[in-house]
Formats: structure tokens, C-alpha cells, sequence
């Protein structure tokens, strides 16, 4: 059986146990399954490359003991045991070894653990589901593996129909454009400090192996060298499992934390990093308190808005970003304002590249934005590039999503930061306004495309705006036309 079809299969079971609601769940249910599947596989690699290795899981709780035998416990024993013996035993893991929990991968499956949960009500079917993950997965077979990671992205895919949990995932193209036009160099750090499941640092592994990783030493440079932080719990599960399953052997620098529950101040030097690719969530409010951990000045509960202040302050000097925001921000005032006033006054915002409705489609339909920017020296202007749909296509669906390949005219015309992007020129899509005028508009970003007939907004903020001044027109008008007759019938006195 291949594994997408056992991953089917598996479903199906799940649909008839009572415990499990909604596809969220079956894929959080599924994953950790998968998870200790995989670390299973790993460990035994380990045991046959390093004869000093020693698990930090005790013998009862590695995948080998208690689930690979399709003849083993089941029913209320093996319930029983996941929920009384290995989920305690896993979420309180110490190293038998080291006699603590903080050894790289003790911590790894802690964290992974900390907040994951049995769904399933049914050991019988619990019992079915594990015999499918044995009979399919084996991550030690180099074609099986690649199989795997392709069946893992269409898991992540499957997310976006699973209510909130369509946050977790940013389509592929998006992701790999972004880190391609910020091409993370072998030695620099790069990190997500909103990672979901792991997408923009799966690209950048997969970017840097490309192009840099050319010996075992650079592999391990590559290793050390992503960092990512995820406040959800099943997000993050779904990252820690993307790390293992695109080669990075001890994921412990994918933390399950809440960046913005810091002050800001207390991210120091050594807090900072080369490169930050990130879709930070927007839309959501941050609890009461959170904002507290930022100046005055940008005192705000829109997450998105936060997490922006923060990637401008965990930059280095010389640091690239690339980052997915909604319109909102680009029109937004007051405090949004005073943010893009510190984006364009202490970085160079070189790019905006604004996307058509629904790439984010069937999880918002929300107009996106993504800005790239290097910290370090104040924007001088702003390049817009207007992304088209392809030719024939008047909305994104599941059935047609955006391609990869739709990026080859930005790629073409993106030039380099080095010669100040000289080479650069306007066109249909692309224009350049300098920060002067930006600045001229209050820090307005939302510039529409000087080469295209004006498009009608269906933003409510926009549509209030318009409403007023028409209103504030009518009692214009109203004023001048009483004034008028006043007039006349003066003169007719």
C-alpha cells in the first residue's frame, strides 16, 4: 500500500472513533503517531552510525516496544497505556543518560509532547491505526522517505480546509519566491518567529542545500544555522516533523514559545539574526498584557503589527527580511503609521510586491502584500510590483492554485541590492515612488499601480472613508445651494 493511500485509509478509521472531531484533530492525532514513527527510524540510523548512541526514551515508550508488533497490545490495555503511561512519560521526558531534560533531543520530544493529546476513544482502532503507519512508513528507505515529504506537504495543504488550523500553511510558491529573493547564504542564520509547521524554514533548507551545501561540514553549518518559534501546539508538532523529515537530525532550535510574550529589550546581539522569511499571523488579537513587552510608541493587539517591530529589532545591521502582510497595514493609521514610519526611516523597504486576491484562498480572502527589506540605512524609494494573474485566470482555487513558475517576471526584474537595484524599470506591473511622497501621505504604502484604471475597493475601512467624504461633499453642496437661494431671494426683495 502506498502511503497516501494508507494516510487515506487511516482517516477513514479515525471518522469512526468517537473521540476525534474535524480534520484538525485526525491530522494532530495522525502526526504524532507519524512522529515517534519517524524519531523510531531515526534512532535506528543513529544506532548503526554511532555505537555509543543511547535513546533518551525509555525502552517501554520507543515506537519499537509497544506499537511495531501488529500482534501487540490493543483495546483498553493499549488506550490505557498511551494515556497514563506514554503521554506522562513523554511530556515529563528526562535524559536516562544525561539525568535531565534539557539534551537536545529529550527536549525535542518533550516540547513535541508538551501539549499533544489522544484523541481516539477506541484501542481496537487506535491498534488499526498504528498497524497502517507500521506497514507504510519507513523513513530508513531513501525512496520511501522523498515519498513521505511529498505526502507531508499535501498534509500540510489539507490544513488550509481545516477551520483556524489554515493559518499553519502558506502556499509553497509564496514561501519559495520569498526565500529565493533573500537567498540565505550557507553561514547565516535565518529564522521564523511565527513558524507553523516549518514552511519558509523547509524552503531555506532545501535553498541552501541547493546552492551551498557542497561537504558534511557545511551540512552541519546548515544545521545549526534555522531557528524558528511557534506558539501553537499542533503547528508546531507539524514543524518539528517537517525539520526531521527535510534532514535537520535534532530539531531543537523549533521552540514552542510565544515571541511576542517577551519584552523587547530582552532580545540582545546575540539574539539576532541574518535573515528573517516569515508570515506572521494577522487578522488575530493578542492577549491583554502582551503588548506591554513593546514600547509606547507601538503599543498595539494586532499580532501582525507586533511581530513587524520585532523582525526590525531581531535584525542585524545588514539583516534581509521578507514578510507577508495584509492591506490593512499598508493603509492603516495611527499606530500602523508610526510602525511604517520606523520600517522606512531605519530600513531600506526596496520592494513591495502586492498580490491578487485569493492566493490565501480558501482561508482568507484578504489582499496580501509581501515586503521585502534590508536593516541598517533609511529607504530612499519604494519599488511596487503589481503580481498578475496568469492569462485566463480570474481567481485562485484548490483546483488552481498559484504556480511557482508565475514568479519568473518578478525573478527576471528583481536585479541586485548592491547597485541600489539600478537595474531596475518600470513597467505594466512595476513603479517606484520615493520616500519623500510616502512620507508626504502620512506613511500610506497602499499606492495603487499608476498603469492601471482605477479599481474599485471593497475594503470597509476604504468604503467608510469614501462614504464620509461623499457625505462631507453633500453638506458642501447643501451649504452653497442655500446659500445660493438665500442670495437670490434677496435680490428679488
Amino acid at each position: 500500500m502506498s502511503i497516501s493511500s494508507a494516510i487515506k485509509s487511516i482517516q477513514d478509521i479515525m471518522r469512526k472513533d468517537v473521540g476525534v472531531d474535524g480534520d484538525a484533530q485526525r491530522i494532530g492525532q495522525l502526526v504524532w503517531m507519524l512522529f515517534l514513527k519517524i524519531f523510531d527510524d531515526r534512532e535506528q540510523e543513529w544506532e548503526l552510525l554511532n555505537n555509543d548512541y543511547r535513546s533518551p526514551l525509555p525502552e517501554a515508550y520507543r515506537w519499537r516496544n509497544w506499537a511495531a508488533d501488529p500482534e501487540g497490545m490493543t483495546g483498553d490495555e493499549l488506550k490505557s497505556f498511551i494515556d497514563n503511561e506514554l503521554f506522562p512519560g513523554l511530556q515529563n521526558l528526562t535524559d536516562p543518560v544525561k539525568g535531565h531534560s534539557q539534551s537536545p533531543v529529550a527536549y525535542v520530544v518533550r516540547s513535541v509532547f508538551e501539549d499533544a493529546y489522544n484523541y481516539m476513544k477506541s484501542g481496537q482502532l487506535l491498534r488499526q491505526v498504528i498497524n497502517k503507519i507500521q506497514a507504510a512508513v519507513d523513513f530508513n528507505k531513501a525512496q520511501e522517505r522523498h515519498a513521505f515529504g511529498d505526502m507531508y506537504e499535501q498534509l500540510l495543504r489539507d490544513l488550509q480546509n481545516a477551520g483556524n488550523a489554515g493559518e499553519f500553511y502558506t502556499p509553497r510558491p509564496v514561501t519559495e519566491f520569498m526565500v529565493r529573493m533573500v537567498d540565505p547564504q550557507l553561514h547565516e542564520k535565518v529564522m521564523d518567529p511565527a513558524c507553523g509547521t516549518g514552511g519558509f524554514l523547509t524552503c531555506t533548507i532545501e535553498h541552501k542545500r541547493a546552492r551551498y551545501v557542497k561537504t558534511p561540514e557545511d551540512e552541519q553549518i546548515l544545521q545549526a544555522s534555522i531557528f524558528g518559534v511557534e506558539k501553537k501546539p499542533l503547528p508546531h508538532l507539524l514543524a518539528t516533523t517537517n525539520m526531521i523529515l527535510h534532514g535537520i537530525e535534532v530539531p531543537s532550535q523549533i521552540r514552542h514559545d510565544n515571541t511576542l510574550s517577551r519584552p523587547l529589550i530582552s532580545w540582545g546581539p546575540k539574539d539576532r539574526v541574518d535573515c528573517i522569511v516569515a508570515n506572521p499571523p494577522f487578522g488575530g488579537m493578542e492577549e491583554d498584557g502582551i503588548e506591554t513587552n513593546f514600547p509606547a510608541a507601538f503599543r498595539t493587539r494586532e499580532t501582525a503589527d507586533l511581530f513587524l517591530v520585532l523582525i526590525m529589532h531581531l535584525l542585524k545591521d545588514g539583516g534581509r527580511a521578507a514578510v507577508v502582510l495584509p492591506d490593512g497595514f499598508l493603509f492603516g493609521e495611527g499606530i500602523k503609521s508610526r510602525i511604517k514610519e520606523k520600517l522606512l526611516t531605519e530600513c531600506n523597504l526596496h520592494t513591495v510586491v502586492r498580490l491578487p486576491n485569493g492566493v490565501f484562498n480558501p482561508y482568507t480572502g484578504i489582499k496580501t502584500n509581501l515586503l521585502f527589506f534590508t536593516k541598517g540605512r533609511p529607504t530612499t524609494d519604494v519599488w511596487f510590483y503589481e503580481h498578475p494573474y496568469p492569462v485566463g485566470v480570474k481567481n485562485y482555487s484548490k483546483t488552481r492554485p498559484m504556480r511557482i513558475e508565475e514568479f519568473a517576471a518578478e525573478q527576471a526584474w528583481w536585479g541586485s541590492e548592491a547597485d541600489g537595484f539600478a537595474a531596475r524599470v518600470g513597467s505594466e506591473q512595476a513603479w517606484k515612488v520615493s520616500v519623500d511622497a510616502i512620507r508626504e501621505r502620512g506613511w500610506n504604502l497602499d499606492l495603487k499601480n499608476p498603469h492601471q484604471s482605477e479599481q474599485v475597493s471593497h475594503d470597509p475601512e476604504v468604503l467608510l472613508t469614501e462614504y464620509r467624504q461623499m457625505l462631507a461633499d453633500i453638506v458642501g453642496l447643501q451649504a452653497q445651494l442655500k446659500a445660493a437661494l438665500a442670495g437670490a431671494l434677496e435680490r428679488s426683495q
